[in-house]
């Protein structure tokens, strides 16, 4: 066996990692992989998703299924993820089954209920918005009274991309908005509103070795509760980069985190920044390093689980701007106005494979570099909206 700062390799050339999850974010990790020489392994529901297609091999299966999972992960060397809906339970059967996971079990424990994930933050010192669980709606109208409305309801588990979560106004709004998110079967909190003036992100590395490493500090903006563009650097001052820079390492050192971790912020008129939550994968704040940066968070996220050597994190050019490629209504998923979109030498197109559109489904992003951050940015945004999906 082949071996690398403890990770010992079945296959005595090539590591065999196996992703949980065939979406966009396993297929951006798979086309990195192949950069390295490593070999990709991954398991979805479906057999037409996004991963299937560029990765060596692919079950169709249930991943919260052990009897479906423990046989899959037989033949991989290394065991990530590519979200965070895998039940941390199943995650340690595989540990205890004798395979390597990572992020661990454990932290997955933490991150994935966001109630856990929050007040393992508060525990540690790290500011994070007021926020309470909610087992009825009773619950709910108290700490909207004690923290003035509006508020926001979560679910503590599933929830991504706006899906999840709702804002209430008032308490006669709060028994419609517990029904809304499933209340009586679905484990949920609530967090106080912030009055934030930016959304900030940035992306933390972590070896189990302990080498790190952090991307830019990034500003995103949201429509829809989805996000729309990601904007690198963030036009903030450099004090603020350096506190966000510190807040996210210790946000993923305290749920020891490994592998590639996005941390989302909010900035507030004070200057003040709290965490909104931790996301234990490659995120979409992250999107814009696969051009602009030396090393991708891709590379970079297998660079880490191997407890390999990291790549560089600098910009290439002074900034980039990310945009979101969302689908317009149920349809085919082959995109319209591509060619337009491509005009444009410059610009870096990624289409995900989607059989299928649905409305604010992600069905591609593109990036730009530049010199200007405003031009870019108006630049972007103008190009992606010659790009439809569903229409």
């Amino acid at each position: 066996m082949k071996e690398t700062r403890g990770i010992q390799f079945k296959n005595q050339h090539r590591p065999v990692i196996g992703i949980v999850g065939g979406g966009q974010l396993a297929r951006m990790q798979a086309m990195a992989a192949a950069r390295l020489g490593c070999i990709i392994h991954t398991i979805e529901k479906t057999d037409d998703c996004p991963a299937a297609s560029v990765v060596q091999k692919h079950q169709v299966g249930d991943w919260n299924d052990p009897q479906v999972l423990l046989p899959w992960a037989e033949g991989c060397d290394l065991i990530t993820l590519e979200n965070e809906f895998v039940e941390a339970s199943t995650l340690l059967k595989l540990e205890e089954a004798g395979h390597q996971v990572l992020p661990t079990a454990s932290t997955m424990a933490v991150v994935q209920d966001k109630w856990h994930q929050k007040e393992r933050l508060k525990e540690q010192g790290l500011e994070v918005p007021n926020f309470k669980k909610v087992d009825e709606v009773q619950d709910l109208v108290e700490f909207g009274q004690e923290h003035d409305w509006p508020v926001v309801l979560k679910k503590r588990k599933q929830g991504y991309d706006g899906k999840g979560n709702t804002t209430v106004h008032c308490a006669e709004a709060s028994a419609e908005a517990w029904e809304h998110l499933g209340g009586a079967q679905s484990p949920l909190f609530v967090e106080a509103f912030c009055p934030f003036i930016k959304e900030l992100a940035i992306m933390v590395i972590r070896t189990p070795s302990g080498l790190q490493a952090t991307y830019p500090v990034v500003e995103t903006e949201q429509k829809d509760h989805i996000c729309h563009t990601v904007c690198a650097p963030a036009q903030v001052e450099t004090p603020v980069k350096d506190r966000a820079r510190a807040l996210g390492i210790r946000a993923v050192e305290a749920v020891h985190g490994i592998g590639c971790f996005g941390v989302e912020m909010f900035l507030t008129a004070k200057g003040d920044l709290l965490i909104n939550e931790l996301a234990p994968r490659v995120h979409n704040s992250g999107h814009y390093t696969i051009e602009a940066c030396p090393c991708s968070q891709f590379e970079n996220h297998i660079r880490a689980i191997l407890d390999w050597p990291l790549g560089s994190t600098d910009l290439v050019r002074p900034t980039a701007t990310m945009v979101n490629l969302l689908g317009k209504s149920e349809g085919p998923a082959m995109p319209s106005g591509m060619l337009e979109c491509l005009q444009d030498p410059e610009i870096h197109l990624h289409i995900y494979g989607k059989k299928y559109s649905k409305k604010g489904r992600k069905m591609g992003h593109l990036t730009l570099l530049g010199e200007d951050p405003e031009a870019i940015k108006v630049r972007a945004i103008g190009l992606a909206q010659s790009v439809q999906f569903g229409l």
